[in-house]
């Protein structure tokens, strides 16, 4: 079942009313091939998919979104409420379907579909739910838009993201997990609000897995282009280490805290996936920490493993990884936080 946006054709037999509506003019040629059409396609349409459904039309990022469900009445609703706000909101079309054809042909294919955990049921059991949820949902849009680049969102989003790059059989720089791209963006926040300034003057990264085990750069943090820890030892300002570490866990415990006071996150990572789709579709070469194929990176050697690390991101995908300067110290913690990743990973057998 396909549920498409609104049609032209009206009355008995299909009324065109928009060449009859429209003359045009004389001497005039056809519309250029050659200008670009973006297509996005979103998986998923619970309060995370929605997220970053409305925050991708907001900014005018897509020509045509695509949503896709497993709930028919849901995703038609969601459709419907989308497409009744097109008066407030840039030209988009917007189709949906359970049916995975409804993705032919996108730029772009953001995976956030996802079981949840049961009562009592381990990690490791809900991972192997997700990963038969994503061998549906994977081949079908590789095959449909075998030119796409991949975003994953779903957690946990390093294992699912290299799930789906086997799955997908994409070459590696064009399967992406959201990663800690959120993750530094409440990083920088917290920072900003230490210091009272704006979090866009703050340059500061959360590497690693996203979860417990990521990685906080200190060392290559900077407000307004001034690294602040070398500034502090310069003025002999002395700091203490177990407030960053506050701050890093506080990081952490951020999505457990908006999930505990609201029941889900969704506004932060609907943002957070936008900039990543605009940085993406539109070639900006932004630096952004997000899941990526971390062999061969500062040592991590131990196997094919997906880590958040600064990518340099445009049209192809990745780019290429920023050669960050990190201390011996941020550098172990980055290859204990692989090899985590890899501990579990192995257990899939996949």
């Amino acid at each position: 079942m396909q549920m498409n946006g609104s049609s032209s054709s009206f009355g008995p037999g299909g009324l065109d009313l928009a060449q009859s509506f429209f003359k045009p003019i004389q001497n005039g040629a056809p519309p250029s091939t050659t200008k670009r059409h973006t297509k996005i396609s979103v998986v998923g349409v619970g309060n995370v998919g929605m997220a970053i459904a409305q925050t991708i039309l907001t900014q005018n990022l897509a020509d045509e979104l695509a949503l896709v469900d497993a709930k028919p009445d849901m995703l038609r609703g969601e459709m419907l409420d989308l497409q009744h706000a097109a008066a407030f909101l840039p030209r988009t079309k917007i189709s949906a379907s359970a049916d995975y054809s409804v993705t032919v042909g996108s730029d772009l294919c953001i995976v956030t579909a996802g079981a949840r955990q049961k009562p009592g049921e381990s990690r490791l059991n809900l991972l192997q739910r997700n990963v038969a949820l994503l061998s549906d949902i994977i081949p079908p849009l590789a095959k449909h838009s075998p030119d796409s680049i991949l975003l994953i969102v779903s957690n946990p989003v390093d294992l699912l993201t290299y799930v789906s790059w086997k799955l997908s059989g994409f070459p590696s720089n064009r399967v992406i997990g959201s990663g800690t791209n959120l993750d530094s963006s409440r990083f920088r926040f917290l920072i900003a609000d230490h210091l009272n300034v704006n979090a866009q003057d703050v340059q500061a990264y959360i590497v690693g897995e996203h979860g417990d085990t990521s990685v906080a750069l200190w060392s290559t943090i900077s407000i307004g282009g001034v690294p602040v820890l070398s500034f502090l030892e310069k003025q002999q300002i002395a700091y203490e280490k177990q407030t960053l570490e506050n701050i890093h866990k506080e990081v952490i415990d951020s999505a457990c805290e908006v999930i505990n006071l609201k029941g889900y996150t969704s506004w932060a990572i609907g943002y957070s996936v936008a900039n990543l789709a605009r940085s993406l579709l539109r070639d900006q070469r932004k630096i952004h920490p997000v899941s990526v194929f971390a062999k061969g990176f500062y040592g991590i050697d131990g196997g094919d493993v997906f880590l958040s690390l600064p990518a340099h991101l445009g049209r192809g995908g990745v780019l290429g990884v920023t050669n960050i300067h990190l201390t011996d110290e941020e550098v172990e913690k980055l290859r204990k936080s692989a090899e985590t990743i890899l501990e579990v990973q192995n257990q899939l057998g996949f």
